[in-house]
């Protein structure tokens, strides 16, 4: 079955991780992907030897190039010089979309600004992915994730010992500006089938960290207040929280209407006293004393291991819980491979690896997750020759001048 977005050509002049996860995302859906490079270097991403102290991996495959570049084809240009303009051209030409995530003012120079590439190809969808927002007075400001998260606010949002604010690993800002410059390049395509018209699209590290904290936000707007950091140890609703069992595992509690359930909750877990306790006799005397209630959860819990209590709470009631996992037991969660949230794959190079699979589930077209990212000017020659129409001849000359 093909992908929904199979005979969209998307040209991708992006670096590090918010703009190609974007165009990645668009290619797990059955884009074609054509990634410019820098000729000699390439995407910086390329470069990385560590992230986190974790290497490049086994057999030196570069993980964090990898996850965000599959699929893609490379093509490899000196973009200083006017024939590799030229070619750039003659892509944007035949592609529906063109992405970039270079700072404010540096495509306009070089002559791929959006005012430039809509004369070679008016329905042209132009992406960019930005750190502040197109307008206003950091427009222009460079960005990385460490910066997204520190700008909108969710670093004093996580922690709960101090209030020191804490970075959250991954490229969290990285990877939710990715998603919603996704978002918006498919909804300026659907437009543009409906209208015919090109347009630009905008996705900031600021915009898209405000939008995943959406309801803290608008608790701001409207109610003058954002949340507090919160605390397991005075949770107002002690069956809104997270214990750890007798395995040092721990499991996440969450339900919302707890009286409906605070009767067969207190049968399940062998201490129906709690039930009359008046302390604990309804959720607002619950909340008042919920440190009391939460450190005789805790001595409950650490009674047991917790596949013990997961049976216990399956078979006592229509209880809301799961486990908490760690990012390392997400490969392996029967769950997670259930719906093909992480796909095996066969790499040319690096052989058998697990990638990350489909988030959204489209019965007709399901799109395909797994691939690999190419060679730093991989696909040059076979862009220009079977695509764009250049000769041979026109290869030669153009890899003795060090275009391509």
């Amino acid at each position: 079955m093909s992908g929904p977005l199979d005979g969209i050509r998307i040209i991708d002049w992006t670096i590090w991780q918010q703009g190609p996860v974007a165009t990645q995302m668009l290619a797990d859906l059955g884009a074609e992907v054509i990634k410019i490079e820098e000729r000699e270097r390439g995407d910086p991403g390329r470069g990385i030897v560590a992230v986190s102290g974790s290497g490049t991996g086994r057999r030196g495959l570069n993980f964090y190039f990898e996850a965000n570049n599959k699929h893609k084809q490379s093509i490899a240009l000196d973009l200083k010089k006017p024939e590799a303009c030229e070619i750039v051209y003659r892509l944007v030409a035949k592609s529906d979309v063109f992405v970039q995530n270079f700072r404010k003012g540096v495509a306009k120079r070089l002559g791929f600004g959006y005012a430039d590439l809509c004369k070679h190809n008016p329905r042209l969808i132009y992406a960019s992915a930005s750190g502040y927002g197109p307008d206003g007075p950091d427009s222009g400001e460079p960005s990385f994730d460490y910066l997204g998260q520190a700008r909108s606010g969710i670093m004093n949002t996580i922690g709960i010992d101090s209030a020191t604010p804490l970075y959250i690993m991954g490229g969290i800002a990285d990877q939710m500006g990715a998603t919603m410059l996704a978002y918006g390049i498919l909804a300026a395509l659907f437009a543009r089938e409906r209208n015919g018209l090109g347009q630009e699209v905008d996705a900031s590290h600021l915009g898209s960290m405000m939008a995943l904290q959406g309801l803290n936000v608008v608790s701001r707007t409207i109610m003058g207040k954002e949340f507090p950091r919160s605390t397991r140890d005075n949770a107002y609703n002690p069956l809104w929280n997270h214990y750890q069992c007798a395995d040092g595992k721990w499991f996440s509690l969450a339900m919302l209407q707890p009286d409906r359930y605070w009767k067969d909750f207190c049968a399940a877990i062998g201490r129906k006293e709690l039930e009359t306790d008046p302390r604990f006799a309804e959720t607002k005397t619950r909340g008042k004393n919920s440190a009391a209630l939460i450190a005789i959860l805790d001595e409950v819990f650490a009674a047991r291991p917790r596949d013990e209590w997961m049976k216990t709470l399956k078979a006592g009631g229509d209880f809301i819980y799961t486990i908490v996992n760690s990012v390392s037991d997400l490969p392996d969660d029967p769950q997670v491979r259930a719906n093909n949230y992480v796909v095996d794959y066969e790499h040319p190079q690096a052989g058998p690896v697990t990638l990350l699979g489909m988030p959204v589930k489209l019965s007709a077209t399901p799109g395909e997750p797994r691939g690999h990212a190419p060679e730093l000017g991989e696909h040059t020659e076979l862009l220009l020759t079977e695509m764009l129409g250049y000769s041979w001849d026109d290869v030669a000359r153009l890899r003795e001048a060090n275009v391509i």
